[in-house]
This record gives C-alpha cells, sequence and structure tokens, in this order.
C-alpha cells in the first residue's frame, strides 16, 4: 500500500448493549477478526469500541479519527459511532494509511532542544500574565515555602539576565507566544545561584495564549532556601500527606510536563486524536495534584497547633488574582467570570496564600458547575466588622437538605461529581481558624452563592 486507500461507501456495522459486533460489511469483519475476535464476539478493535461505549453513555453520535492496524499497516479511520435503542451504529470511513513521520535530526548534545526534552530539576506554571499557577515539590530544597510564590508574578521569584544573543529569550517568546530556552535567572532571594529556564506556550480552547510550562535547571552556586514553616516529618507526628506529596507530586509533575510537551507537538505533528490523549493524560495528571495537596492540606488544618499567618490583606485584589488563575478555565467553557474592579478594595486579616486557596476553591467550584455561556459574579465588600467576598454562579444549585452535606469531609452530592470532597470542607476549616466563615445560599435551578468572611481587624 501507499498513501491513501480510498472506499467508495462507509464500512458499516452495529455492537449490541454487550458491545459485541453483530453487524458488519466485510472490511470491518476483517479488521475484527485480524485484532483477534471472534464472530458475534465483543469488538476487538480497542480504539473503535471505546468511541462505542462512549456514545451510548452519552446517548449521542460520536465521530472521531482512530487508529487502527490492518495486518502490518496502521490506518487512520474516521468513525462515527451512533447510539440505536440499546445497540450502537458504527461508520467507518477513510481508511488512510498512516504516513510515517521522519524526525527532524537529533540536536547535537547541549543544544537548546536536548536540554528541553532532558527536563529540568522542578518544574513551573504561569497564567497569561506570567502569574504563578503551580511549582512542583522538587523547588521546595530551592526556595522554601512554594505555596507564598504562587499567584505572584514569576518575576517575582526570578530576576532574568541576557541570553546568548545579549537578549531575555522569554521577552521574545512572550511578544510572540513561542517556547523559549536556556533563559538565564538568579533567585531574588538567593542571588548567588544561576539557574536556566524552559518554557512552552500554553493555547487554551479558543486558540488563544494562555501562559507558559516550563522547567528549571540548576546551573551552579544553588543554596537551599530555609524552611518556612513548610510541613515535615519531624514537625508533624503523622507523616502520611507530607510523604505522599514528596513521594508523588514530583513524578506526576514530569508526566503533566511530558504529557504538554507531546500536546504542543514539539517533537513532530500529531493526529488531532493523539493530542487529544496526551491532553487527557495531562488533566488525569493535574487531578491526581490536586488530591495530593488536598490531602496535605486535610492533614495540616486538622492538626490541634495549625495557625495560620494574621496580615493585613486586600480581599478584592486577592479575588481578582483567583480569578485571573481560573481565566483558561472559564474561557474554555465560555464562562465570564466578573470579577471586583481594579480600583476596588477591601481591608480584611488573614493568611494571603490560604485566602487564595480558598477564593481558587469556590471560584474553581463556580465555573465547574455553570453551564456554558454564563456568567459567575464575584463581588467584595464590607459587613460591619466583617469583610465579605460573594462567588455567585448560575448552575443548577443545591437543595437546602444538600448544603450542611457540602461541608463535609470527603463528601460529594453524587459518585459522579469530580474531585476529592475535600475542597469545601478544608476551605471553611482556614476560614474558620482565620476568625472568618463560609456560608451558602441556594436553591435548585437558582444557582449557588457561597459568602466568605473574614474580619477587618476593626472593632
Amino acid at each position: 500500500m501507499s498513501g491513501a486507500v480510498p472506499i467508495d461507501a462507509p464500512v458499516r456495522g452495529r455492537l449490541d448493549a454487550e458491545g459485541r459486533l453483530v453487524e458488519a460489511d466485510p472490511r470491518l469483519a476483517r479488521l475484527h477478526r485480524q485484532a483477534g475476535g471472534a464472530k458475534d464476539g465483543p469488538l476487538a478493535v480497542p480504539q473503535i469500541a471505546e468511541l462505542a461505549r462512549l456514545a451510548s453513555r452519552l446517548g449521542l453520535l460520536v465521530s472521531r479519527q482512530v487508529l487502527a492496524a490492518e495486518g502490518d499497516t496502521d490506518l487512520e479511520l474516521t468513525v462515527q459511532a451512533e447510539p440505536d435503542g440499546d445497540d450502537v451504529r458504527l461508520s467507518l470511513s477513510g481508511w488512510r494509511e498512516k504516513q510515517p513521520y521522519t524526525p527532524r535530526d537529533e540536536p547535537e548534545a547541549g543544544r537548546p532542544d536536548a536540554y528541553h526534552r532532558a527536563g529540568g530539576d522542578w518544574f513551573w506554571e504561569t497564567d497569561r500574565s506570567l502569574r504563578l499557577v503551580s511549582i512542583s515539590a522538587d523547588a521546595r530544597e530551592t526556595i522554601g515555602d512554594i505555596g507564598r510564590f504562587v499567584g505572584q508574578p514569576l518575576t517575582s521569584l526570578f530576576r532574568f539576565g541576557d541570553g546568548e544573543r545579549d537578549e531575555l529569550p522569554i521577552l521574545r517568546a512572550l511578544a510572540e507566544h513561542e517556547r523559549f530556552e536556556r533563559q538565564p535567572a538568579a533567585l531574588r532571594e538567593a542571588p548567588g545561584g544561576l539557574y536556566e529556564l524552559s518554557g512552552l506556550p500554553l493555547i487554551d480552547g479558543r486558540g488563544d495564549f494562555a501562559g507558559f510550562r516550563g522547567s528549571v535547571r540548576i546551573v551552579e552556586g544553588a543554596q537551599a532556601a530555609p524552611d518556612d514553616g513548610e510541613l515535615s516529618p519531624e514537625t508533624i507526628p503523622d507523616a502520611l500527606g507530607t510523604q505522599l506529596d514528596r513521594a508523588l507530586r514530583a513524578p506526576i509533575d514530569r508526566i503533566v510536563a511530558s504529557a504538554e510537551s507531546i500536546r504542543a507537538e514539539e517533537d513532530g505533528p500529531l493526529r488531532d486524536d493523539y493530542a487529544e490523549y496526551a491532553s487527557d493524560i495531562a488533566q488525569a495528571g493535574r487531578h491526581l495534584l490536586a488530591l495530593i495537596g488536598d490531602l496535605s492540606d486535610l492533614q495540616a488544618v486538622e492538626r490541634e497547633d495549625f495557625e495560620p499567618r494574621r496580615e493585613a490583606i486586600d480581599l478584592a485584589e486577592i479575588a481578582r488574582q483567583a480569578a485571573g488563575l481560573l481565566s483558561v478555565r472559564a474561557d474554555d467553557k465560555h464562562i465570564r467570570v466578573d470579577a471586583p474592579p481594579e480600583d476596588e478594595s477591601l481591608a480584611a486579616i488573614g493568611d494571603y496564600q490560604r485566602v487564595l486557596q480558598i477564593l481558587v476553591n469556590l471560584i474553581g467550584n463556580a465555573v465547574r458547575y455553570a453551564p456554558e455561556d454564563s456568567q459567575v459574579w464575584i463581588r467584595s465588600e464590607a459587613e460591619g466588622d466583617l469583610a465579605a467576598v460573594i462567588v455567585a454562579d448560575q448552575g443548577r444549585g443545591i437543595a437546602k437538605e444538600d448544603q450542611p452535606r457540602i461541608f463535609e469531609k470527603f463528601e460529594r452530592l453524587g459518585a459522579s461529581e469530580p474531585g476529592s470532597g475535600l475542597g469545601l470542607y478544608i476551605s471553611r476549616r482556614l476560614a474558620r481558624a482565620m476568625g472568618g466563615d463560609i456560608d451558602v445560599d441556594s436553591a435548585p435551578g437558582q444557582g449557588a452563592r457561597f459568602v466568605l468572611t473574614l474580619p477587618t481587624g476593626e472593632g
């Protein structure tokens, strides 16, 4: 075979409720047999069978390109799977031999491309405004408390220097929304060390620039930062959460970074469905990272001696930052997040990082449960000696009898609900530890309205 192998009409088949291939045109039947399938047995081509299961579960026609083996040849097929009662009808077209990808010449050792594939000592991610969204656990030995940098500009962590062409590679990359390599940098708090940063641009569902994900390589002279109150096995009798964090976060960070590199087609073009698979892997990795973070936070907030910082904060500014960190997720669902205006401020007393964590959770939930093309409102206001942030959505709402349950540990309103069931529990514990609270006002079909209150320090 060479190049395209057209077929005049779609090849059709039908699966029953158990996934058995009960009807098939000759070519689909042959594909099924070559994959080891038996007559009237379950469809043996896993990519097509999975698509059929998806169509059946959604109750919708699903169309996607898949890769299937025919003898020694890989074929690209366009598969349509459409529910028909308890059955699923299949239509396969295209039948094109996959053209092998010829990789570009391997870069010489030490060149930027080779370095980028080799990874780094730790990883980071920003939003479109270059505010840090996450930093991998590997960075703790160098910068100490990771949490204090999340939500801050990348420049709050690094001071950048000129590259080989007497220019800042990261600035060119930011202007052109392209990858960058070997950006020299020094830590602002430990300027003696030398680092190199590389990054890939992130693109949201509308094709717009959404930030960077990148790596840091320690070049020389890096000094470990002092421990700024980070949890450790020495300070926590039960160190399960910390051990999980240290054991799992770094490898999962690398899995996510690798999946994103594949999705960005760094090493060559991919079929759309392969890029989609890589995106699914990255999303699953981020879900695991969130779960690990929840377990560590759960351990922290349930300690008898847990005491968050008490400092003067601007609650309206933190609400704007939290909204900015979630802007890509909101854009993907075409949800408008209406944050407090830039000239609005609201003084309160609390732990900046913990308040940001709470608001990211509340706004993230609102975006998750709000329907597409809807709106999430964030308002800040003073209520006597309390400062309040209100997060309201246009989602399905929460019944009165269910409202106490959503703040309980590991509680989700349905088995299919995403998340660990810890976010609201941890958020309320944090708010109450800072002298405030979180309440909800909602009804089925009328959206939800969550209110975070913190003391103003007055009165």
